[in-house]
């Protein structure tokens, strides 16, 4: 059974990771009107991972005896100087989110709760992978400085990506 002070953090999480996919949606709907449609479909494939992200936590919650009680999600930001820009603004959320997972852990550590424990495990190194994935975007787009041609093929590139739900 989940301590109060777990069930309202693990809670917490969901709308934290709801509006990850709603500002990546947003994101989404920044690079289609951009016509990178590559880049659209990165952000797309981020907004179901986050999505996925959310609803392990509320079935762990479920499983665990607790509730789930959904608060509102915050409006997201919606344009960007660059399309760099919307990238960092996406490593800046992912180091967020990490930030999150780690006081979840040491939440479940200090409430003694090992199956929580056990559970963020999954979390803590999908943020690293989280983490690096966007930072490498970041970083070829710095290379590329204004290189419209190396943005076009870049996109070309981002199409490529898939949603694949990780075996859990």
């Amino acid at each position: 059974m989940l301590s109060t002070k777990m069930e309202k953090a693990l809670n917490d999480q969901i709308n934290a990771e709801m509006f990850s996919a709603y500002l990546y949606l947003a994101m989404v709907a920044y690079f289609q009107d951009k016509n990178l449609a590559g880049f659209a479909n990165w952000m797309t494939i981020q907004n179901q991972e986050e999505t996925f992200h959310a609803m392990k936590f509320f079935n762990y919650i479920s499983e665990r005896g607790g509730r789930v009680t959904l608060e509102p999600i915050d409006k997201p930001q919606f344009e960007w100087e660059s399309p760099l820009a919307a990238m960092e603004a996406a490593r800046k959320h992912e180091a967020y989110i990490t930030g999150r997972i780690n006081d979840l852990m040491n939440l479940a550590i200090k409430e003694k709760d090992h199956a929580s424990a056990n559970f963020l495990n999954w979390f803590v190194s999908e943020q690293v992978e989280e983490e690096d994935s966007v930072n490498a975007v970041v970083q070829k787009l710095r290379l590329l400085g204004s290189d419209g041609g190396g943005l076009f093929m870049m996109d070309r590139d981002m199409a490529a990506r898939v949603f694949t739900p990780p075996a859990v």
